[in-house]
């Protein structure tokens, strides 16, 4: 499966790395390359979680862009 991921520098500096498709799917890494290694761990526990509770793995998500 491929997701998308979101990643946000918080003001003190660490990558905050969010799967959208994944309810609660978050993780952080102090370098890009490390937020996105742990939430590809934290994707593949998300999925055995919601899997073992019988719950839809992912939810429709789309990306929207909006001129302000």
């Amino acid at each position: 499966m491929k997701f998308m991921v979101t990643l946000d520098r918080d003001e003190d500096g660490v990558w905050i790395a969010e799967c959208p498709s994944v309810p609660g799917c978050v993780s952080q890494g102090a370098t890009k390359e490390e937020a996105i290694k742990n939430v590809t761990e934290a994707i593949h526990l998300c999925l055995e979680v919601r899997a073992e509770r019988g719950l839809p793995l992912t939810i429709e998500t789309r990306q929207v862009e909006i001129a302000v």
